[in-house]
Parts: structure tokens; C-alpha cells; sequence
């Protein structure tokens, strides 16, 4: 399944060199692209592009100019692909007795999409207010008592979500980047007023753009209610009938999503770029502070800021402010020199990733390649970025 699906997420980013449309789109192949390649078995889209292309997002322009490519996401084993000049463009097809490469599809990639969602307010959703036998957990098979669901019928189905963080803004208007937040929540969706890193508050920062981004949900299991309301009784009996986490008092209800995520995603760079500092990454799922391939991370931007699902995101480290030690006295402390008199280091590539569920403010991506781990804080770039 790994090795399906390092091959499966890079899939489809381009038509990739099917062929060239114009003059300009020619100058984007490597100079030492051959005339032709024959699709293989394991190969992607975005490898093909990876090797011929220097940048490979014009697949939609590459498409446009060859009609006779019906859908350029069912590339075929075999599949002669003209990577030639102008007047020899074309491909030649290959036997129709293997599955095409196609864009992703969700079975490949379900397993590591943790089922997260975000919202700006959750106290009005039902909430799970007792356990059978008065437990501290239960799990698949057990019941639990809702509270809220007046009008539950049996055999309606339900999520069990938990209030996890809250993720905040702060605008630094004038300063190099915005700052992001992540505050843990308690059993009842409360902040945790014990942790030590809590986000600037209100109070702290009154008036200076704080914003909250929204609040994270995540799925710990489902059930379907076997008793309503009434008869004296003020709560719905939900039987857990799903896999997942222990459910707990407080967990939140919500009524089950038929299809939480596309069939299918089609990469592409991003339809527009937010200014330096304000596309970061928000966290990473299951992880203190880092993570690598396969894991799931939260952008601190979505739909208000132009990002879809199938958005592929560079992601970079911030390059450090150093004290040049040439020019000041290496027994200098570095808190006494003005960071506006530091020397600013390059950004440092980390990865790709790719956004697989957006809401308003907060997008999740799953990361699909890199060279070292990816950590919170980290920059959002366009996947074309340099620097």
C-alpha cells in the first residue's frame, strides 16, 4: 500500500509532456527531452512531467492544444507520448488491456486523511452527556447517552466528534509574518486554562487583529440511535457500531457525511498567493510538532483565500536570523543584537503537500514528499517557489 501510494499522490499533476502547444510552452522542456516516451507500468503523470518538464503546471494549456487527447488523466501503459517540437506533436496509442494512470484516487489515500473538519462554533452541537454503566470510555459495541437530539429517530446515524484546538491569528501589519496559534481544548470543548503556552489572548493583544481561525473536530467513531427521547428520559441511546476512538463525556454529535471527501483529486498550483508569512503550517495531525510523508497537516488558509482541494503547496523552513560573527564579537549574545541588524538566511525547501479538505479559514493537505520533516510554522509556497 506504501508503495502504491508514493507513486499514487503524485499522480496526474500534469498531461505532462503529451505534447507542446506553442512556442512558449516548447521552452519549458529540459533541453535534453527525447523525441518520444513510451508510458510503463508504475509510471505517474507528475514523474513523466518531473523528468521533461521544467515546470510542470501547464498541463490545462498542453491539453487544450491537442484535441485528440480526450481526457488527459487516463494515460494508458504503453502510450507513446510525443515529446518532440511543434509540428511532430501527437500520441500514439498503447493496448487498452491495463487500467489507465488516472488522478488520485481517494482509495489510495483514505487510510492517512485523518477526518478533521473545522468550525467557527460548536457549543450548539449535541454533546455525549453519560456512558453505559456510568464508564469513563466506551468503544465499538458499547452505548452512549446524547444530549440534544430531541427529535432523533432510531436507526439515524450519527458522527462522534471531539473539540481538539483552537487555531488562532495574530496580523503583525508591518513585520516580516503573521503569528499563528494552536490551543488545546479540554473535554468540554474549553480552553485548557493549565497549558503554558496558551495563544495571545484577547486581553493581552485587545484590538490587534487576533483573529480565530476556528475550531477542529475530529472524528472518533459512529453510532445509530436505538432510543429517543421521551418517557422521561432527556437523552438519545446511541449505539457505537464503528471502529475508532474511545468516545468520552463531551464528545459532540453530528449527522454522518455521506461523502467527506472527493473521489478523486487533480493537483494544481494555487489559483492565487497569499503574501509572504500568511500560509503556514497550522499543525500536524496526531504530532507534537513535526511529521513526514504520509502525514496530515493543517494551512492556516482556505476557500477566503483561493484554496481547493488538489492545491499543491511547497513547504519551506524558515530561514534563520543569524548574529554575523565576522562583524560583531562572537562573545556577543544574540538576544543583544537588533534583529533588524541579524542576517536573514533563505527559506530552506522541506516538501510538497497536497490540500485534500477546505473550509473557510483552515485547509487540511496530506504531505506527499520531502527531504527533511515538516513542522509547525513552516512557510506555504507556490510549488514553482525558489526561495
Amino acid at each position: 500500500m506504501l508503495e502504491r501510494l508514493s507513486k499514487g499522490w503524485r499522480t496526474a499533476l500534469v498531461a505532462a509532456a503529451l505534447t507542446i502547444g506553442s512556442v512558449a510552452v516548447a521552452q519549458e522542456f529540459r533541453a535534453d527531452h527525447p523525441d518520444t516516451y513510451v508510458v510503463k507500468r508504475g509510471d505517474t503523470l507528475w514523474d513523466i512531467a518531473g523528468k521533461f518538464l521544467r515546470k510542470p503546471w501547464l498541463w490545462p494549456e498542453i491539453w487544450q492544444a491537442n484535441p485528440q487527447i480526450r481526457n488527459p488523466h487516463l494515460i494508458y501503459p504503453g502510450d507513446v507520448i510525443s515529446l518532440a517540437y511543434l509540428d511532430r506533436v501527437g500520441m500514439t496509442p498503447g493496448p487498452r488491456n491495463e487500467a489507465p494512470i488516472n488522478a488520485i484516487p481517494l482509495s489510495d489515500v483514505e487510510k492517512y486523511l485523518k477526518d478533521l473538519r473545522v468550525v467557527d462554533q460548536f457549543d450548539q452541537l449535541p454533546y455525549v452527556v453519560g456512558l453505559e454503566e456510568d464508564q469513563l470510555r466506551v468503544a465499538q459495541g458499547q452505548v452512549a447517552y446524547v444530549r440534544g437530539v430531541a427529535d432523533a429517530q432510531p436507526g439515524q446515524r450519527f458522527l462522534v466528534v471531539r473539540p481538539t484546538v483552537r487555531y488562532t491569528h495574530l496580523s503583525r501589519a508591518g513585520l516580516c509574518c503573521d503569528r499563528f496559534g494552536k490551543d488545546d481544548l479540554d473535554y468540554r470543548g474549553r480552553l485548557d486554562i493549565d497549558q503554558s503556552a496558551k495563544f495571545w489572548s484577547d486581553a493581552v493583544f485587545p484590538d490587534k487583529g487576533n483573529e480565530t481561525l476556528g475550531y477542529e473536530l475530529m472524528r472518533v467513531g459512529a453510532g445509530t440511535v436505538t432510543r429517543g427521547e421521551g418517557h422521561g428520559i432527556d437523552v438519545a441511546t446511541l449505539l457505537i457500531d464503528s471502529e475508532g476512538r474511545e468516545i468520552r463525556v463531551g464528545d459532540r454529535i453530528l449527522p454522518v457525511d455521506p461523502q467527506p471527501y472527493d473521489l478523486q483529486f487533480f493537483p494544481h498550483p494555487p489559483k492565487q498567493m497569499a503574501d509572504y508569512g500568511r500560509l503556514q503550517v497550522l499543525a500536524v495531525s496526531d504530532m507534537l510538532t513535526s511529521g513526514g510523508s504520509h502525514d496530515v497537516i493543517a494551512i492556516s488558509g482556505g476557500t477566503r483565500e483561493g484554496i481547493d482541494n488538489g492545491t499543491v503547496f511547497s513547504l519551506w523552513r524558515n530561514g534563520s536570523n543569524v548574529v554575523d560573527r565576522v562583524e560583531y564579537s562572537p562573545e556577543r549574545q544574540p538576544s543583544t543584537v537588533d534583529w533588524r541588524e541579524k542576517v536573514r538566511l533563505p527559506d530552506e525547501f522541506a516538501g510538497h503537500a497536497i490540500v485534500f479538505r477546505t473550509f473557510d479559514k483552515v485547509s487540511y493537505a496530506l504531505v506527499m514528499d520531502g527531504t527533511r520533516p515538516v513542522r509547525i510554522g513552516y512557510q506555504a509556497k507556490h510549488p514553482d517557489a525558489t526561495y
